[in-house]
């Protein structure tokens, strides 16, 4: 897939490994459209990627509500009449011991890290097809795949995560659609260049990392699909 031009839908874009991932795909050409909860977070990735000549939009959004993710994916429809990639980058983690949680944090995320993500990828699918061609990323966790005490809850919508994705890749693949899942481990979504430690910087996995990941993963030749990804640091300790 050829990323310059490519329509291009990042949920959580606001921060972290979501913004990193909007910053990175428009270095490489495609149009972004980001979107978030908190509209000053995503003018601020909008902003650094229009003053490096990329194009970028920001569309605040709450994806817990339909309506919600109705005129995110409305706009995408009436303005391009397209989608090439969707990122379904956008989660939260709530952790207790299983007789702990509460019902309204296993609910929460539940709501984002599963729901959303399914009507999400719901909608996107037809502006795809449309075309034939496309790529749903979705990112995930070594969660996943290992439990933890305390993870219960995350730890499920994960393994849900997997189980959906696998699925939708059988159902689209003869579309041309592909469907990618990234499983990183534990990333440091506030390192900088300022940060002093940089021996516990080169020990863990950084944004950065999962965004380079991602490009050459989108870049192979269309007629090859990288499924599944596992990222973990080479040596945590």
């Amino acid at each position: 897939m050829k990323l310059a031009g490519a329509i291009t839908l990042i949920t959580g874009a606001g921060r972290g490994i979501g913004r990193t991932l909007a910053v990175s795909l428009a270095r490489e050409g495609a149009e972004v459209v980001l979107t978030a909860r908190t509209q000053s977070e995503l003018d601020r990735v909008c902003n650094e990627i229009v003053s490096e000549g990329g194009k970028a939009h920001a569309l605040a959004a709450d994806l817990r509500k339909d309506q919600d993710i109705g005129r995110v994916f409305d706009h995408i429809r009436d303005t391009f009449g397209r989608l090439d990639i969707l990122v379904n980058n956008a989660g939260i983690g709530r952790f207790a011991p299983i007789k702990d949680l509460s019902i309204e944090d296993f609910d929460a995320m539940w709501s984002l890290n599963m729901r959303a993500l399914f009507l999400c990828t719901q909608r996107a699918i037809p502006l795809m097809a449309v075309q034939r061609r496309g790529a749903i990323v979705n990112i995930s966790s070594l969660a996943g795949k290992n439990a933890f005490i305390g993870g219960g809850g995350y730890s499920a919508t994960k393994w849900a995560l997997l189980g959906f994705a696998k699925t939708l890749m059988l159902e689209v693949r003869e579309q041309n659609i592909r469907v990618v899942t990234i499983c990183p481990g534990s990333v440091d979504t506030t390192f900088s260049s300022s940060t002093k430690d940089t021996a516990r910087s080169e020990k863990i996995i950084h944004p950065q990392d999962i965004a380079d990941t991602l490009v050459t993963v989108l870049t192979l030749p269309d007629r090859t699909m990288v499924s599944e990804i596992d990222i973990r640091p080479t040596n945590p300790k």
